[in-house]
């Protein structure tokens, strides 16, 4: 009985063990621990930030699609250059920078 006799009067106390269980179960063990909320806050940063790329992306798409509207000359530019279309008695060099 001697190891007992050296723990502090406040760790014999049962309120002080179950509250130091309880949170050693909530920090640790729950489904909802520590780490996976740290987890859960990093891939929410990273959706966060995705998001905001894809805005960006959408925003300057429609502001394409906005001058494509206004100047007809833009779909020929758009298919001769990106997709790289002819007209019959054309030849196309690609040329490799």
């Amino acid at each position: 009985m001697k190891v007992l006799s050296n723990i502090p009067p406040v760790l014999k106390n049962k309120y002080v063990l179950t509250i130091i269980g309880f949170a050693v179960w909530m920090l640790f063990v729950d489904r909802n621990d520590f780490l996976t909320q740290i987890g859960r806050y990093r891939k929410l940063s990273d959706l966060r930030n995705s998001n905001t790329y894809y805005n960006q992306k959408i925003e300057a798409a429609k502001a394409e699609l906005e001058s494509r509207k206004n100047d007809p000359a833009a779909y020929e530019r758009l298919a001769r250059e990106k997709y790289y279309m002819k007209k019959d008695n054309e030849d196309i060099f690609l040329f490799d920078e």
